[in-house]
């Protein structure tokens, strides 16, 4: 499924975006507006100087040195409308900053998307920034960090780096040497870097841009694992053959061990699993895999569950109601991670009965959903949808709607379901009976 630039930066109408950054920012800035322009109108403005070579980009432009000439304003959008000051030889200048924040209440109030420019790198690939820059006003709920990957592997020099004394300052290398990955992250990591002046509640992206073949494409896939916990997530695309080829993101894992173990005659999370109770051995493979944060959902036996992963790096639900069912289990887990302050891009659920899941499937979940944003991504061994399943973000509500012991099937019919083939028929294994379980410790293989 091809991703398109709005699913990736997770557009919303009252979103006020601002793109900083270098090798590709107008474009991207561009392309999304005009990805979203079919459905209602899009501003764009300028927190710093624009080249008045953009102007062509949008259907209007309006020029306003104050509030005052912005009176009536939804009587003069035109598709993407373009706003701000005046000219200034080959330049526009940026709005004033009361201007601005008019601005940005006029979209608040009438549901426009607000994209600011927020940066200038003279069309370099890479860039570093002055002490007043990049000038983001604090308004804006989300900053998307632009990084040319054609500046990589070249030498650090004014052709390449806008900036490029600060750059080396920041990054560690000299004037003339090579421009690696590990330096890029260094930039884009710092909070002088790629972290400065972005708002304290903005959702935070990186958009590594220009991934225009094979090798540059590897280059930014290897520089993902660094980059996530930094940001909210990190895009890769080809902007120039209007390409997005992945979005990480983090994604939780939500382990289910609420249950009483009513058919199984005891409790089924404190088993044991190769000298751990069954509940910590699937917390403990969530946190090995990588997913973030990890919430152990948990209700009958309450209290032996919780001791037994007392000292993983885990967020502990208790569910109330968890007689109702697994439905309250997974109302429970995903409250929890729509109120925490980064709500994930999405979540697996791992049952507690099934300690034998490896770490590689729920790897090649998190890497197939990025692939393409889908709505749900489920196992498929032996012709037969297996778990863990991994659910978006944009599943979350409809979650939240189930009720009774169904599970997250309920909500397949409602959502794209893309299948991944697996090739371990252990994860078809449920351990509802004592022979289940006897089979599970029995087979040499797991």
């Amino acid at each position: 499924m091809a991703i398109s630039i709005e699913q990736a930066l997770r557009v919303s109408k009252s979103s006020c975006i601002a793109f900083t950054g270098a090798g590709g920012k107008t474009t991207a800035l561009f392309q999304l507006a005009k990805g979203l322009v079919k459905h209602s109108p899009v501003i764009v403005t300028a927190s710093s100087h624009l080249g008045d070579w953009q102007i062509p980009q949008a259907n209007t432009h309006l020029i306003a040195e104050s509030p005052v000439a912005l009176a009536g304003l939804e009587n003069k959008l035109q598709g993407v409308t373009l706003i701000t000051g005046a000219f200034d030889g080959d330049r526009i200048k940026p709005l004033d900053s009361e201007s601005l924040n008019w601005l940005n209440q006029f979209c608040k109030a009438h549901s426009i998307l607000l994209l600011i420019e927020a940066d200038g790198s003279r069309q370099k690939p890479l860039k570093a920034w002055a002490e007043y820059e990049p000038p983001i006003p604090a308004f804006v709920d989300q900053v998307v960090h632009v990084v040319g990957l054609t500046g990589i592997g070249k030498p650090l020099s004014e052709e390449i780096v806008h900036r490029a004394e600060i750059y080396s300052k920041l990054s560690g290398l000299r004037i003339g040497e090579i421009i690696t990955p590990d330096a890029s992250m260094r930039m884009l990591i710092h909070p002088d870097g790629g972290q400065k002046n972005i708002p304290t509640n903005a959702r935070k992206i990186v958009l590594l841009n220009q991934a225009d073949n094979a090798e540059l494409q590897s280059i930014a896939h290897g520089m993902v694992n660094s980059l996530v916990p930094s940001f909210h997530s990190v895009v890769v695309s080809s902007l120039a053959q209007e390409i997005v080829y992945a979005v990480h993101e983090p994604i939780a894992g939500v382990v289910l061990a609420a249950g009483e173990s009513v058919r199984f005659g005891k409790p089924k999370q404190l088993l044991d699993w190769k000298g751990q109770p069954f509940a910590r051995a699937v917390a403990m493979k969530a946190l090995e895999a990588g997913l973030s944060p990890v919430v152990v959902v948990v209700g009958a036996n309450s209290e032996q569950v919780e001791s037994a992963i007392a000292d993983l790096n885990v967020v502990v639900v208790k569910n109330n109601e968890w007689k109702s069912g697994q439905g309250s289990s997974i109302r429970a887990g995903i409250n929890k991670l729509t109120t925490s302050p980064a709500s994930p891009g999405g979540a697996i659920f791992l049952l507690a009965d099934q300690p034998q899941i490896t770490t590689s499937i729920i790897r090649a979940l998190v890497e197939k959903h990025a692939e393409g944003l889908y709505p749900i991504v489920a196992p498929l061994v032996l012709d037969q949808r297996a778990n863990p399943v991994l659910f978006d973000r944009v599943t979350f509500a409809d979650l939240l709607e189930i009720q009774g012991d169904v599970g997250g099937r309920a909500i397949f019919h409602k959502h794209r379901v893309e299948y991944l083939p697996w090739h371990d028929n252990r994860m078809l294994l449920d351990v509802d009976t004592p022979e289940h379980y006897q089979r599970l410790i029995s087979d040499e293989t797991l």
